[in-house]
């Protein structure tokens, strides 16, 4: 009943298993790829017709995360999968960016590519597995699909890189200084297509050596799929590119003169203006037929990216008019917003993003649901990218795919430098509103959000500054690398490579690329002169920053405190009483965890310093010889009990009332009274010894024994 196809080898540590044929057999491809005994299942539909009209590749991907792989049940009230998680979504990005740029050129049928996590055994992340059977899928599928590819993940430990670090390895590496990497490489057999990392200040050549590192792992991987198709795939897909030449021969012909000229204007919404108007005019002396040939939006790329390409690199001069390592002017502003914790406006040419830092509670952070287990965030950074941020009119809803990637991007970018949650007990939440955008308002936001949290006290440690550069890579092999690139420069580019850093090194780095020819040479090249960007962009932040940001009074001050762990309950209390008693009566919001240390947050000092008295009066010992103030509780005829320590009471013997004997307590002594005593000690039963005879009750201090005498 099935023809059942298995490839195995071994990866790393582990297994890595390839097999098709006995699930999805109605799906143009379908395999399942185990590494561990963590299983992700690929299955690859395509259309063999283009819709009319269609001018794009319509290529989605979706990564789906199942509960049961992990033997969960799902939370909240439906107990089901429902909308992608920030993972499901980010993963499904990370597959997407490789396996587009190798469908060949021309293709516009839709593709489908669906990944679903199977089981997942703690230990292995599915990404990774789920990229290589997507891959393994493709390839088998007949699509006109120019791979395979493959994937890994890389860490850096001790000087030394490591293929596929395990979850718990790459699990919040701020709190792991042992590892400082946390990369994810794609490729084909000749070179690398993506590029994504969380770093912790690497020098260039670190994350170069990563990289290589990761594009030699993938080999066998790539070859393990290449074995499978040998034995598995299907006949090839017959597509043939339309040859649409002699209609891009009309459109140069009509146009070329005006498009040159309007892309000659160095001002973006004029150089925007001036580019749709050339194109009308060629659309005015191309035939009907002409203009109803669904080629036409090739041909007019074509034409814009030949113009744009080739100044570039025989001129090395851009639509801008500036030099390819030259950075747009840039602006700086700190503490524009009066009752914000802390903002920033950055500007750098016509790309802005306002950004804003809160500070909150362990109440504001961010409890995550995830298939490993269940754990909070205290870094939340979220990117918003109106229409209006490009002059359009254009629909506004939820945050989708791109603004979603672009705010994980700048999350990994700065919280590499975040200060340790024991010195900085805050929740930090940035929000980046790109209100102009003209080339990689992702990095606008690093520099941004570094900005406004310095702006809001949060002591980093060093500024980060990220750059977007650009190549353009001709069929010679000339090519030219751009620093700080434009909106059309991304979008008739060969790559897009996101650098971000501090003066020290880098902290994040995301590249994408839609040719197979760049070289590790090209790319040292590339980071070194990203490295000389960012490193301006740092210096034009420094000068918003004139001294140390004083803390918005409008942010709660928080306090910790460390108890022991056995005092927990005490703390809290039967049923949270006791904690719940602090909180009410000095009015400041109480944190405990299971280590036992405390967060006492409020914007009143006195109100942090009466919750930290109770708390400590219920956690510390008394210590003997020291002098404490009570209240008579009970008044009995031997003496007196005192509650002069939190919830701990002592007797004061009728003989330590007074330097006089007296017939009974009550005759100085009343409950309630409010009196000065000295810990003498315990007795042999663990009783508290009180005396107030010696001290002062005016004072509360101790008085000598040759006062006592006289």
């Amino acid at each position: 009943m099935f023809n059942v196809t298995t490839k195995s080898m071994q990866w790393g540590e582990e297994t890595l298993t390839l097999e098709t044929g006995k699930v999805a057999r109605q799906a143009d491809g379908s395999v399942i790829a185990t590494l561990g005994e963590t299983s992700v299942m690929a299955n690859v539909t395509y259309a063999r017709k283009q819709k009319p009209g269609q001018d794009f590749f319509p290529l989605t991907v979706h990564y789906n995360e199942k509960y049961y792989a992990a033997g969960k049940i799902p939370g909240g009230f439906f107990k089901r999968e429902a909308r992608p998680t920030e993972k499901e979504t980010l993963t499904s990005r990370l597959i997407d960016r490789p396996i587009r740029p190798l469908f060949v050129p021309g293709f516009k049928n839709e593709v489908l590519v669906m990944c679903t996590v199977l089981s997942h055994d703690l230990v292995n992340d599915p990404d990774m597995v789920a990229m290589i059977a997507a891959s393994a899928a493709l390839t088998l599928s007949g699509a006109p699909f120019m791979g395979p590819i493959a994937g890994c993940r890389v860490g850096f430990e001790d000087g030394e890189y490591v293929l596929n670090p395990t979850v718990d390895d790459m699990q919040d590496l701020r709190l792991n200084p042992e590892q400082r990497l946390d990369l994810v490489v794609a490729g084909t057999k000749d070179a690398v297509m993506m590029v994504e990392s969380e770093a912790y200040e690497l020098s260039e050549a670190e994350m170069l050596g990563a990289v290589k590192f990761a594009h030699e792992q993938i080999q066998p991987v790539i070859d393990l799929i290449i074995a499978l198709a040998e034995d598995a795939a299907k006949e090839p897909f017959d597509f043939q590119p339309e040859d649409y030449s002699e209609l891009y021969d009309a459109v140069k012909a009509a146009g070329e003169t005006e498009m040159r000229a309007a892309f000659a204007i160095v001002d973006k919404q004029e150089r925007t203006a001036a580019v749709a108007a050339a194109r009308e005019t060629i659309l005015g002396k191309l035939s009907e037929e002409q203009q109803e040939d669904i080629n036409l939006g090739s041909a007019l790329k074509k034409l814009e990216a030949g113009i744009l390409r080739g100044d570039v690199v025989k001129t090395g001069k851009r639509i801008d008019g500036r030099k390819t390592d030259e950075i747009r002017d840039i602006t700086a502003e700190t503490g524009l917003l009066p009752r914000t914790h802390g903002s920033a406006l950055f500007t750098r040419g016509e790309t802005q993003g306002l950004v804003v830092t809160t500070l909150g509670t362990g109440d504001d952070e961010q409890f995550i649901d995830a298939l490993h287990g269940n754990f909070k965030s205290n870094f939340l950074l979220h990117y918003n990218f109106p229409p209006y941020s490009v002059g359009e009119v254009g629909r506004v809803g939820p945050p989708g795919r791109r603004e979603i990637g672009h705010g994980k991007l700048a999350w990994r970018a700065l919280q590499a430098v975040l200060p340790a949650a024991t010195d900085f007990p805050y929740t930090i939440r940035v929000v980046s509103e790109i209100t102009e955008s003209n080339g990689s308002s992702s990095m606008a936001s690093v520099c941004g959000g570094s900005l406004s949290m310095m702006d809001a006290g949060v002591p980093l440690k060093a500024p980060v500054a990220g750059v977007a550069m650009g190549l353009i890579l001709e069929d010679d092999g000339s090519y030219a690398i751009l620093s700080d690139i434009l909106g059309d420069e991304d979008h008739l580019g060969d790559m897009d490579f996101k650098v971000a850093g501090t003066e020290n090194g880098i902290t994040s780095l995301q590249m994408d690329i839609k040719v197979a020819g760049i070289t590790p040479e090209i790319m040292e090249k590339a980071l070194e002169q990203a490295k000389a960007g960012r490193l301006h962009i740092l210096g034009e932040m420094n000068k918003a920053l004139s001294g140390a940001a004083e803390f918005s009074i409008h942010a709660p001050r928080i306090e910790t405190m460390q108890v022991p762990t056995d005092k927990i309950r005490e703390v809290i209390g039967s049923g949270g009483k006791v904690i719940r008693e602090i909180v009410e009566v000095s009015g400041a919001k109480v944190d405990i965890n299971d280590d036992g240390i405390i967060k006492i947050a409020s914007p009143n000092a006195d109100a942090i310093q009466k919750a930290y008295d109770m708390i400590h009066s219920i956690v510390a010992e008394p210590e003997e010889g020291k002098v404490y103030t009570g209240k008579v509780v009970k008044i009995v005829d031997f003496g007196a009990f005192v509650n002069f320590f939190g919830k701990r009471d002592g007797l004061v013997h009728v003989s330590q009332i007074e330097n006089r004997r007296l017939n009974h307590p009550s005759d100085v002594l009343k409950e309630g009274q409010e009196v000065k005593v000295k810990l003498l000690g315990f007795d042999d039963r663990g009783k508290v010894r009180l005396s107030m005879k010696v001290v002062d009750q005016e004072t509360g201090e101790e008085i000598k024994k040759e006062e006592a005498a006289e």
